[in-house]
């Protein structure tokens, strides 16, 4: 049964199950012990967290969800690290080559958010030029991620507490796609997903 206000807009997770109106929980065979079961479904509202990043003119910033996302449309894709392989070399990349065309299909901004600071997400940016295409976001203390429920802990790799990978498509803060992924995997959470969804 879906909760009230789900709409039916579809969902994809990395397990390769779709479903309408919500995610579809992994198996516990492929659910990894150091992930909790996350709380985020599509008709959500996003939970206020408060992100921290560099304008154009050098200035650390900070910006709320609410400000970010309301009465706009939004899409916000999270990575487990800064500088790491598979986020510099695919994820990030991917949405500043086609920050353009996602922009052109009604998007008002969209953001990288990291459990990173804002002077590492300040140079990623700047390492792969970003500038005004995509938002460096730091979730620094992982306040988004916990609000999300999508913590991913990597301790034991000596990265700490991080994100799960995930894009998702929000309009006036309510959540409308999520393309959500085990652990750090990248299979359901590209610029290509979100534009398969704005189509």
């Amino acid at each position: 049964m879906l909760a009230r206000g789900v709409s039916r807009t579809c969902v994809r997770g990395s397990s390769g199950l779709v479903q309408q109106g919500m995610l579809a929980r992994p198996a516990a065979a492929s659910r990894a012990s150091s992930v909790r079961a996350y709380a985020l479904s599509v008709g959500d509202k996003l939970p206020e967290a408060k992100f921290r990043y560099f304008d154009s003119e050098g200035n650390m910033k900070e910006l709320g969800t609410e400000q970010l996302c309301k009465g706009k449309k939004v899409v916000l894709f999270a990575v487990p690290g800064a500088f790491t392989p598979t986020c510099s070399m695919k994820h990030l990349p991917g949405f500043i080559e086609k920050a353009e065309e996602i922009k052109s299909r009604g998007v008002d901004a969209i953001g990288c958010v990291s459990v990173n600071d804002a002077f590492v997400m300040d140079a990623w940016g700047k390492s792969v030029g970003a500038g005004d295409k995509v938002l460096m976001l730091a979730d620094g203390n992982g306040q988004f991620a916990k609000a999300l429920g999508v913590e991913l802990d990597l301790a034991d790799k000596g990265l700490g507490l991080r994100s799960r990978r995930y894009a998702l498509l929000a309009e006036d803060q309510v959540v409308k796609v999520l393309n959500l992924e085990e652990g750090g995997a990248f299979t359901v959470s590209s610029a290509d997903a979100i534009l398969e969804a704005l189509a």
